[in-house]
């Protein structure tokens, strides 16, 4: 896996009673580190009074003892991990965005990404409002506290303001009585919802982070479904399901949820397994050992290995130390930024004929870099295999993909691809093949847009992740779709 990042992660739990809600989040949170590792924040809401803290970081060094001490007990809480799809990854651009307004307050964590973004900011902005971030988020924000004025509860703002919003968005949103947990018509992002013992509901992008605090799964929500979690219970609001196929996103099973997550009822490791299992029947090779770039090149690896009968074994250590935070090399020394981050076991490959299992190839430097490790660690062959198509387009739904300007299979054949990394041959995930990795049981199809450039909605032009980092009047494409 190259430059292709995740997006955000959401959690959120509501109980029936004050409790230290905060420390919830912070392990939710801690299970999702891997969806947004450029700032986390938290807001608790203590029966309508509101505390919240956000920075840029990782969850681990944000939330200390002293800072969830300070952010209280509640009965309700919301937490959020980014990595930014629109606008920049700093302080001000941190989750959760929290609003007061004439009716109230409410405190939005989102992970998705706009399609319409410009349309409705510039729109907003018209009509007065001013924005402090860059991202999409406050749009979201924005747009519902603006339908809050002239609807009688929050749940009927946010069903008025779905009708504006274009892309994908899964939220989880607290007001003053209620949490609210919203999926786009076409659920691109996941979320899912469970309870715990103490009857605490809680909702997540990922099954993973319900088992980190005790809840029980219960089920995804579906595609345009709200959820509204209030004393009297759950109640389902419906008005927006079935307007659009479910296309929910093909990269959240090949790279971006965790492993032991179950999305939209299959697990990403079995399906991770699937797609090595089709490498190895559509690319065989002989070889030695099979081995997986750490940590998304594993599960696919161990696929591979089960159908081809070569045995798997560990090829690289990970230091598990080095986050995002990690200073990287100035361009001379990048190659060492990578042996710093992935180590070789050299009496594994040394001599061997090796198939390197990994999820992607954009640019095509790191991967280059990595099998120079092995071949400098004396593999006497690497044959390249990914368990995803070649990015050929731009990516509007959250991955950060916005241009077809770096990707290397845009501009090179598969052949070449392989010669200029060095390898001694290299095979993709073919395209056709790819939903067999979510198995036969799976009622909904995928968005595969970034592999084949068939988007399930259409998209404006302007849709740059920095975008809204630009000087005043340089924003163009702001017709409505």
């Amino acid at each position: 896996m190259e430059e292709i990042h995740e997006e955000c992660g959401v959690f959120g739990i509501f109980c029936n009673r004050i409790q230290d809600v905060a420390i919830s989040v912070y392990y939710g949170l801690y299970a999702l580190q891997h969806r947004g590792q450029e700032s986390c924040g938290i807001c608790v809401n203590d029966d309508g009074y509101f505390r919240f803290y956000k920075q840029a970081g990782l969850v681990g060094d944000i939330f200390t003892p002293e800072a969830l001490q300070k952010l209280g007990r509640g009965n309700m809480a919301v937490g959020h991990v980014r990595y930014a799809t629109t606008g920049s990854g700093d302080a001000r651009n941190a989750q959760p965005i929290v609003v007061n307004h004439k009716k109230g307050k409410m405190a939005l964590a989102h992970n998705g990404n706009l399609t319409n973004t410009s349309v409705l900011r510039s729109a907003l902005e018209s009509r007065g409002a001013i924005f402090h971030s860059t991202g999409d988020s406050e749009v979201i924000a924005y747009q519902i506290t603006k339908e809050r004025l002239k609807s009688p509860s929050i749940e009927a703002a946010i069903e008025r303001a779905m009708l504006r919003l274009r892309g994908a968005y899964s939220l989880v949103i607290l007001s003053a009585t209620k949490m609210i947990a919203v999926r786009d018509p076409n659920a691109f992002r996941p979320l899912c919802f469970g309870k715990r013992k103490d009857g605490a509901y809680v909702v997540a992008s990922e099954s993973c982070a319900l088992d980190a605090v005790g809840a029980e799964f219960i089920r995804d929500l579906d595609a345009g479904e709200i959820l509204v979690f209030e004393q009297s219970g759950v109640r389902s609001i419906r008005t927006h399901c079935k307007k659009r196929a479910a296309t929910p996103c093909i990269f959240e099973y090949i790279y971006f949820a965790r492993p032991d997550s179950v999305l939209d009822g299959v697990s990403v490791h079995e399906a991770r397994k699937r797609a090595g299992k089709i490498l190895a029947q559509t690319y065989p090779v002989a070889a030695d050992i099979v081995i997986g770039v750490p940590d998304s090149g594993l599960d696919a690896a161990v696929g591979y290995a089960e159908a081809s009968g070569i045995p798997l074994d560990v090829g690289f250590i990970k230091n598990k130390y080095i986050g995002r935070t990690f200073i990287s090399p100035s361009a001379e020394r990048r190659s060492d930024g990578v042996k710093i981050k992935l180590n070789v076991v050299k009496n594994v490959v040394e001599g061997k004929r090796v198939v390197l299992i990994d999820d992607s190839i954009v640019r095509g430097t790191t991967s280059g870099r990595i099998v120079k490790l092995l071949k400098d660690a004396g593999a006497r062959e690497v044959h390249l295999r990914i368990s995803a198509p070649p990015f050929l387009f731009p990516c509007y739904f959250g991955t950060d993909i916005d241009s077809q300007e770096h990707l290397i299979a845009c501009k090179y054949s598969v052949e070449e691809i392989a010669k200029l990394l060095s390898a001694d041959s290299l095979g993709y995930l073919p395209l056709q093949r790819i939903e067999e990795m979510l198995g036969k049981k799976r009622p909904f199809s995928v968005c595969k847009a970034c592999f084949c450039g068939k988007y399930p909605l259409r998209v404006a032009k302007d849709t740059g992740k920095n975008r809204f980092e630009q000087k005043l009047g340089q924003f163009d494409d702001l017709k409505e779709e």
